[in-house]
């Protein structure tokens, strides 16, 4: 069922405007729930979408801006406040007890009672048929853990709607789910929308949004880029709205930088991965990286890009398949398994994987190197300074001293840290997953020109960018991802910025 424009929006969102210290999170966001409709909220890394649903849950309130629910302004002040006007929400990571039964993680907290006890009775009867009502038969007094994550994602919407939800807010939840877990929620999310309940579905998989999707929102840094009928908005129309017009490519040529000179040695195989892959995170992935090559990975966010760099760094243990350095197998358990092998992995989670921000510029920069020596063989003190002094100079990061607390230092600085950290176990293949996010121009030059230096001289380098034009401009070859898989690999030339989005959009190379 879709609505029309004649029938009332179930919530309407206006003018929402939401800052932090030195960030403008939303400016003037938006958004409208129609009954009896998917409505999928779309989007880049950083372009609001979290914020947004964490203002409608109330967990945030806004400076400016206004929601209203079935004709009536409200203004949710905590989750639970929202849940009580009726916005539920089941977010990515399942938040459920799963020592607790099913039926009692469906009614935790709201326990059924009679003559002042809780009727188990009527409770594991009232949770089998909210369950049947998803059209899914289980037995209600197991413990919640001998499911399924996908069945344990109908409990978690049975609970919400077992709050009389009049929206469903689900945030990312097919993320860990594998295709017939996924049809299985699609299966229930059609059942609820021919009921006439308004679903906000939130995904950055261009494939489950056109399976599911009525209408789509899109947004862009941190404002509401507009709202489609999803059957009038085509793949590479929803990838251009998504990420903005691309940069052109002569100019982004005169900011300098250029793919990796051949060298000698490019060419022989460093790493190569057969079939590769994490149920629910990854589909197997063949992936070779030469030696003294830049290989870029492309697509979008949650396409996959980042869930290989974590498999290959061993931060991620695969299900399948297998890594081959140097034409022998490894195994990662660990990421010092990696380390050893020469691989240096800068995280695109700066400020959580990357940096310690108490912790001095030289405290930060020796801890891979340290990792690699272990806790009993401790870098002396002399040898700390002497490193940190060099890619303090070698880089130009800008810092008072090798003592000063790096959380003092420019987002560009810390990247320069972290980059120098790994440069300092002498790495044969660098990993960096969107390593130029959030940093000035300047310190992002400065940054991708020392990288393909490196890889001239002979240094493999995974590159990970959201940023598509700089991802053309360095690469040697370009693996394309879309929806947990590669879907095409082509060499230096052979893409520009106009038909690599028609192959991150699944609609060919053009």
């Amino acid at each position: 069922m879709l609505a029309s424009t004649t029938v009332a929006p179930v919530l309407e969102v206006t003018g929402i405007h939401k800052q932090f210290p030195g960030v403008k999170a939303l400016s003037d966001a938006g958004l409208r729930l129609f009954p009896g409709e998917v409505h999928t909220l779309m989007g880049q890394n950083g372009a609001g979408k979290s914020t947004l649903i964490k203002v409608l849950t109330g967990v945030y309130q806004p400076e400016r801006g206004s929601i209203v629910l079935d004709g009536r302004a409200i203004a949710p002040t905590s989750t639970q406040d929202a849940q009580k006007l009726g916005i539920s929400t089941v977010y990515q990571e399942v938040n459920l007890c799963p020592n607790l039964s099913v039926a009692e993680n469906i009614f935790i907290g709201r326990y059924p009672r009679r003559f002042g006890m809780i009727d188990w009775r009527g409770m594991r009867r009232q949770a089998a048929d909210l369950l049947k009502r998803l059209q899914i038969e289980v037995d209600v007094g197991k413990p919640l853990s001998t499911y399924p994550l996908a069945i344990q994602q109908m409990v978690a919407i049975a609970r919400a709607l077992n709050i009389s939800a009049k929206v469903l807010i689900l945030d990312e939840p097919t993320s860990s789910l594998d295709e017939n877990e996924v049809q299985l929620l699609f299966s229930v999310l059609r059942g609820l929308r021919e009921q006439g309940m308004a679903i906000l579905f939130v995904t950055h998989f261009l494939d489950q949004t056109y399976a599911i999707s009525d209408r789509i929102t899109v947004m862009r840094n941190g404002e509401r880029e507009g709202e489609y009928l999803c059957s009038a908005l085509s793949r590479l129309a929803l990838v251009n709205k998504m990420i903005g017009a691309p940069a052109d490519a002569a100019d982004a040529a005169e900011q300098g930088g250029s793919a990796c000179a051949e060298t000698a040695e490019q060419g022989a195989t460093f790493l190569r991965t057969t079939a590769l892959a994490r149920k629910g995170v990854l589909d197997p992935i063949d992936l070779q990286i030469r030696k003294g090559e830049l290989l870029g990975l492309a697509g979008l966010l949650g396409s996959g890009r980042t869930e290989t760099a974590r498999l290959l760094f061993g931060a991620d243990k695969a299900d399948a398949g297998a890594i081959e350095i140097d034409g022998s197998k490894r195994s990662f358990a660990t990421p010092r398994d990696a380390i050893q092998e020469g691989i240096g992995f800068c995280s695109e989670d700066r400020k959580h994987e990357g940096a310690i921000l108490a912790l001095s510029v030289r405290e930060n920069l020796i801890l891979a190197l340290q990792a690699r020596q272990g806790l009993l063989r401790a870098i002396p003190m002399r040898r700390q300074q002497e490193l940190a002094l060099h890619y303090v100079q070698q880089l130009g990061i800008k810092t008072a001293s090798i003592e000063t607390p790096i959380g003092t230092l420019s987002g560009g600085n810390q990247q320069k840290v972290l980059l120098a950290r790994w440069l300092a176990t002498d790495p044969r293949l660098m990993i960096l997953d969107e390593p130029t996010r959030g940093i000035d121009v300047r310190a992002k030059q400065e940054i991708m020109d020392y990288v393909t230096t490196l890889c001239r001289k002979g240094m493999s380098i995974l590159f990970i960018s959201s940023e598509l034009p700089e991802v053309l401009r360095v690469s040697d070859r370009i693996v394309v991802m879309r929806d947990r898989k590669a879907c095409g690999e082509y060499r230096r030339g052979e893409l520009d910025d106009s038909s690599v989005l028609h192959v991150i959009a699944g609609e060919g190379s053009a």
